[in-house]
């Protein structure tokens, strides 16, 4: 028997998402949904309210949704509900598995972050980017009410691929956590 178009889109997202630590698949709201620490962060929709979209809906730093939106609209999409907190819709059959990856590990390390007070994310991505799958987010580890550090490159000896020190006079060390390897364009 042929899998069901949503089935193939479904099974993409369950297996990246599934390979994220500590990762959690449950139904709620009678879809397909992925947990990590108690939060969503991931929700498959299949034609939800016969929206026509065969999609996932993920969490996304501020500003990220009307810039895809506005880039590529037969991609992106404000889903309902918790489109209003800045969530994207990605139709999965617009995207290939490196971008789908992308979004779904930057989403899943959103929610990994909520409540860390001394921890920012700084985005420096572009949607075009982001099509292409490229792009790269830096952590920043801050003590509280300490400025941005000086983003002055230093060596990354013995650090894996994709992997950069930044330096300051603080000694703050933020670590760049991906790259563009792999199609892995953001966190």
């Amino acid at each position: 028997m042929k899998p069901k178009p949503f089935a193939r889109q479904l099974k993409r997202v369950r297996r990246i998402c599934l390979e994220l630590p500590d990762v959690m698949e449950k139904i709620s709201h009678g879809e397909p949904t992925f947990f990590v620490k108690k939060r969503v962060f991931a929700m498959f929709s299949n034609n939800h309210h016969g929206d026509g979209h065969v999609g996932v809906w993920l969490t996304a730093p501020p500003g990220l949704q009307e810039a895809l939106i506005e880039e590529a609209p037969q991609v992106y999409y404000r889903p309902p509900y918790v489109g209003s907190s800045g969530w994207i819709g990605v139709e999965l059959d617009q995207v290939n598995d490196e971008v789908l990856d992308a979004h779904l590990r930057q989403a899943w390390h959103l929610v990994m972050r909520k409540g860390k007070s001394n921890v920012r994310v700084a985005q420096r991505m572009s949607p075009e980017s982001l099509q292409r799958g490229h792009g790269e987010a830096i952590v920043h580890r801050r003590t509280a009410g300490a400025a941005p550090p000086d983003r002055r490159r230093s060596g990354a000896a013995g650090a894996p691929s994709g992997v950069a020190r930044w330096d300051d006079e603080r000694g703050v060390r933020p670590r760049q956590v991906s790259g563009t390897a792999g199609g892995c364009g953001v966190i």
